[in-house]
């Protein structure tokens, strides 16, 4: 078996382009053509799902127009859209050079695979490559920057890739449909749980957690080892020789196993999720791209007979001509561009099936194993006998890899700063809540940059935040609320309500002396919805407890039910300290949900300032977003600053605090 590095270099490379073009593509389906929940989510997927179905004709394409200009032309187009999305200002124009990118790296997708007939080390450096800048770059992706790095970044990527694209043209290899199909499931998974540092870091910081599911900010340490363990198990399963006999059912088991974890929703299994499905993702992948040995019938010159790789023995020698094989099928040999592409509409009906369970209500649990079900099922069904294996040349390849692990391991964000405890308290407290809709602004660009400088010009002591995002996938897999705390210097304490990955937060400059959650009941809302208390210690003996929600209501509906769990929730937890209530609360002034926390003697911090609106962010028409405080604590200076980094408006106010 002979590896083409400059074919498997180009492949890596164009890995982590199309992904990054994906980073981009799945949020602005949601953001943009999503136009802030007001787009049904079944249109939603039909959108998504419909240029990966389009993309079935391109195996077709490219039998017919031939594989190389095809998968030329189409690494052309992939890098141009890459470029261009950097400089997209957002909106609509973000939305069809994403969807073209998409379309542009399906087509190479599908003309490498006509070409490349052991695709495995190509595919797991670049997803490992891939996660490695993710980390490095602390989930904030050059695509998103912009600036002299990020261009230089962009434009030194797209570059390197289209040279190894146009680099000298290489015999067509023979095979390679089933490591092919794996191609976009593995995309998931790795992108899902395994591979995907936003994950990992969230995981890490339940460790350190004060119990029922809540993370507050991990040491560095933490967020380095995870990642860094799951990608060097993922590389070195991948790229090594696959075990035999017994050994072979391993790899699939830990796969199953991790995503049967992964879909428990525990936070406190998120962890063992990581590194099983990153060990297992590997190992599939060498399993299905292994090939079996054959032995040469005897020379007529020796009597000695030599086993020797089918793939080596069919293939030319390199930068002879490819002769065809006698009576060979060209439906046949373009299968593996079809199984490409089979694979990424895997991934595209897998993630949106996913994801969209949070918008439609159907339980989700299920997908992660049925694909990972799937993977292990496509692997476990190659050459059972003796297999060939990358040569020990790729040793030092996987000691590189190693490499980048310890750069990206140093390269994740730091640990914020505890902040010290006052020696006396401060007379007044200043508290800001903001829905951040996962980081993306109205534009449909992911700006944590903005994001922190909205909040930061109302120099806040407590910030509530609501829809955080840690590591979805479908979201671009940014830890969003590890950007924001490390931009304003302020550890945090987060509690997850759709999953352990998508909830609120509370971030505090003063010292965390406890906190709890409560999950809320759903109430016909299939997001989820929880109640974080959150108690912060002043100084001079003087405490806070916050409550931090996001309600969800069913749409039309008012919610009465969670706005009186929260309020009850809240009055237990603070116990007689003086209280803040503070989030979307999905619900006006007067209106039934609102009145159940009146009911309770909580008061209007806003008032002063009514009418409020702070939603839509560009038309604010609805006063949803609230900040009520307890008896005896005196609000002043109430403001909604405009700004279009969410799709709503932030609420800031001064309390005086009894």
């Amino acid at each position: 078996m002979r590896y083409r590095h400059l074919s498997t270099a180009a492949l890596a490379l164009g890995v982590v382009v199309l992904t990054d073009v994906l980073r981009v593509f799945l949020p602005s389906v949601i953001t943009i053509f999503g136009q802030a929940a007001t787009t049904p989510a079944e249109l939603l997927g039909a959108f998504a799902l419909g240029w990966f179905v389009l993309a079935l004709a391109f195996p077709p394409l490219v039998r017919r127009l031939g594989a190389r200009p095809v998968t030329l032309a189409a690494a052309v187009a992939l890098g141009g859209a890459r470029l261009a999305l950097t400089a997209a200002p957002g909106g609509r124009a973000q939305l069809w050079l994403a969807t073209a990118g998409l379309l542009a790296g399906l087509l190479w997708l599908a003309g490498t695979a006509a070409t490349i007939g052991r695709p495995v080390p190509g595919l797991a450096l670049g997803i490992a490559l891939g996660a490695v800048g993710h980390a490095v770059l602390g989930t904030y992706d050059l695509v998103w920057r912009g600036g002299p790095v990020g261009w230089a970044g962009s434009v030194a990527l797209v570059a390197v890739f289209l040279a190894a694209a146009a680099g000298p043209a290489r015999p067509a290899e023979p095979g390679g449909a089933r490591a092919w199909l794996l191609a976009g499931p593995a995309l998931l998974l790795t992108g899902l749980v395994a591979l995907s540092p936003a994950v990992a870091a969230t995981a890490a910081s339940y460790w350190r957690g004060p119990g029922g599911g809540l993370s507050w900010p991990p040491e560095p340490g933490d967020v380095a080892t995870l990642p860094a363990w799951a990608v060097g198990i993922f590389l070195l399963a991948a790229l090594g020789r696959p075990p035999r006999g017994r050994w072979r059912l391993t790899g699939p088991l830990a796969l199953v196993a991790g995503a049967v974890l992964f879909a428990t929703g525990d936070p406190g299994l998120l962890g063992p999720a990581v590194v099983l499905t990153a060990a297992g993702t590997g190992a599939c992948l060498a399993l299905a791209g292994s090939a079996p040995t054959v032995v040469a019938p005897p020379a007529a010159a020796g009597p000695s007979s030599a086993t020797v790789p089918s793939s080596a023995a069919a293939s030319p020698a390199v930068g002879a001509p490819a002769a065809p094989s006698p009576g060979r099928d060209p439906r046949r040999a373009s299968r593996p561009g079809l199984a490409a592409v089979l694979g990424m509409l895997l991934f595209a009906v897998a993630a949106v099936g996913y994801y969209a369970a949070y918008d439609l209500g159907y339980p989700n649990a299920a997908v992660p194993v049925a694909m990972a079900a799937l993977v292990a099922a496509v692997a476990l069904g190659g050459p059972r006998g003796p297999t060939s294996a990358p040569p020990r040349r790729w040793v030092p390849g996987i000691a590189a890899a190693g490499g980048l692990v310890v750069l990206a391991a140093t390269g994740l964000p730091a640990g914020v700063p505890v902040p010290s405890r006052p020696g006396t308290p401060p007379a007044v407290v200043r508290v800001v809540a903001y829905n951040i809709r996962m980081g993306y602004g109205l534009d449909g660009r992911f700006d944590p940059d903005g994001l922190a400088r909205v909040v930061a010009r109302e120099r806040p002591d407590v910030v509530v935040l609501g829809e955080v995002d840690r590591g979805w996938l479908l979201n671009g897999g940014h830890d969003t609320l590890a950007l924001l705390a490390a931009r304003l210097r302020m550890p945090y304490v987060f509690a997850p309500a759709a999953d352990p990955l998508w909830g609120d937060a509370v971030l505090s400059r003063f010292p965390v002396a406890a906190a709890r959650s409560e999950r809320l009941a759903p109430a016909g809302a299939p997001t989820g919805a929880q109640a974080l208390g959150v108690t912060v210690d002043v100084g001079g003996g003087v405490r806070l407890a916050v409550v931090a929600t996001h309600l969800q209501p069913p749409p039309g509906r008012e919610p009465v039910a969670q706005a009186r769990a929260v309020a009850g929730f809240a009055l237990r937890y603070a116990a007689g300290l003086p209280l803040v209530v503070a989030g979307d609360l999905n619900t006006e002034p007067g209106a039934p949900g609102y009145a159940e926390f009146t009911r309770v003697g909580l008061v209007d911090a806003l008032a002063a300032a009514r009418p409020l609106p702070t939603s839509p962010a560009d038309e604010p028409r609805e006063q949803i977003d609230h900040v009520l405080v307890s008896a005896g604590v005196r609000p002043a200076g109430p403001v909604a600053p405009r700004s279009t980094a969410s799709d709503h408006l932030p609420v800031a106010v001064t309390l005086a605090l009894p």
